[in-house]
């Protein structure tokens, strides 16, 4: 009698279902709604010059959102643990697509950057995948690390030496602005599962440097950092791209010139669809508008984290790894792509995630957000799970030991202490990165 009602209280807790985040869900829309809207303004005047008909880059971006739109769902639908049992295998698959980059008829150079794969009927950029998976790698890392990375330093080496090959393939490409991004997401992350600061500051000693000498190695990257510095001194040469943008965010001031009523897209701004689509946002819907993109950037990189430290808090580390990994990108990705367009940055080729129109950028990025959302799903389940455990339906009488059977798969830490493996210290859960 007893082992039936044990199966039948496992029964009642398996049954329950989590729900997607939705406020996650509604920012993620609007930012999707409002970048249909912006390519649309923006690209009409360079399809048209391009004669393939004004309304080819908005049917491209429906496109690859519509695609993105089915591979977010299909990741919402998989399990967390699967995605962490081959985790190993995503880090093998982001050398090997960086690596087919440099294999002739198969890699694709645009402007003397040889970044793409040629899939025959599209063109794809590896860095984007290589983003989304080397965070799912990472995630699954910390986790079986999560404890000696704060103490040994060869637990703290790996992760930074697996980035630092993707970096080292990303510059031969070269894509600096992923090289830079790249390093970011990692050092970030690595600081959230518990590496201190102290620890992380040699390294960064030492990277910093050596980017130096690869940002001033070559002629144009020099250019572009002079031309940072002061664009107005060669208006119609180093700096037109910059001294474009900012005309074009100035026009816009507080309330824009009107929806479809830019200037500067007009053959003026360089990549006013994709790299400075929020110059041109900025210049038709002005500060209030620029205000609201920003905004929404905030509080989905807010809830990212939010997301993240609650899984921790419920000791789904895997969960809250990953969820910090894709508010990092997203997050860091934003500010480097508007800080451009604003001149706080040298330029680089950065999109504006889900804004800016696109084909690697927005199936990857819609990829991400599918797994945090599966992070949101999961999070909601156990929390109802706990709260089940805890208002004491189907709990054992006082003094009887809670059965196995009644604790959920990856059951939160509500019910038992947090326990380190053998030879490490014991630590109050979650402990992010310490200073000292």
């Amino acid at each position: 009698m007893m082992q039936t009602d044990r199966s039948h209280q496992a029964t009642r807790l398996d049954a329950i279902t989590g729900r997607y985040d939705p406020v996650l869900l509604l920012l993620t829309l609007a930012l999707v709604g409002l970048g249909v809207v912006m390519v649309a303004s923006s690209s009409i005047a360079i399809a048209e010059g391009l004669d393939v008909g004004p309304f080819h880059f908005l049917v491209r971006h429906v496109v690859f959102l519509g695609i993105g739109g089915g591979l977010a769902w299909a990741l919402m639908r998989v399990e967390l643990k699967l995605v962490e049992k081959y985790s190993h295998l995503l880090l093998a698959l982001c050398f090997v697509l960086l690596l087919m980059v440099f294999l002739p008829g198969i890699g694709h150079t645009v402007n003397g950057a040889q970044r793409w794969l040629n899939l025959g009927v599209s063109k794809f950029q590896a860095v984007e995948a290589v983003k989304l998976m080397f965070i799912i790698w990472l995630a699954s890392y910390l986790v079986r690390y999560r404890d000696e990375i704060a103490q040994q330093w060869m637990a703290l080496i790996k992760p930074l030496a697996m980035a630092s090959v993707i970096v080292m393939l990303l510059l031969l490409q070269p894509d600096f602005g992923s090289a830079a991004l790249m390093l970011a997401i990692t050092g970030g992350m690595v600081w959230l599962g518990g590496a201190r600061i102290r620890n992380l500051v040699i390294p960064a000693l030492v990277a910093l440097p050596l980017l130096a000498l690869v940002a001033i190695a070559e002629p144009y990257r020099v250019r572009r950092l002079t031309s940072f510095r002061d664009p107005w001194a060669d208006p119609f040469n180093d700096g037109f791209q910059l001294t474009q943008a900012l005309i074009a965010i100035g026009r816009g001031e507080w309330f824009g010139v009107g929806l479809g009523g830019s200037v500067q897209k007009l053959f003026y701004l360089p990549e006013a669809h994709t790299d400075f689509i929020f110059s041109v946002t900025a210049e038709e819907l002005g500060f209030v508008g620029s205000f609201g993109i920003i905004a929404l950037f905030a509080a989905f990189t807010w809830r990212a984290f939010d997301i993240g430290f609650r899984a921790v808090n419920m000791r789904r580390h895997f969960a809250g790894f990953c969820a910090f990994g894709v508010g990092l990108w997203v997050s860091l990705q934003s500010f480097v792509s508007i800080g451009v367009n604003l001149g706080l940055l040298p330029t680089k080729g950065l999109t504006l995630p889900l804004i800016s129109s696109g084909g690697s950028s927005v199936l990857t990025t819609c990829m991400a957000i599918g797994l945090l959302l599966r992070v949101s799903y999961e999070l909601d389940r156990a929390e109802r799970q706990v709260a089940r455990l805890r208002s004491g339906d189907g709990l054992p009488e006082p003094g009887e030991p809670a059965p196995d059977a009644a604790l959920p798969p990856q059951s939160p830490a509500a019910l038992a202490p947090a326990v380190g493996p053998r030879g490490s210290r014991h630590r109050i859960e979650p402990k992010f990165g310490a200073v000292a």
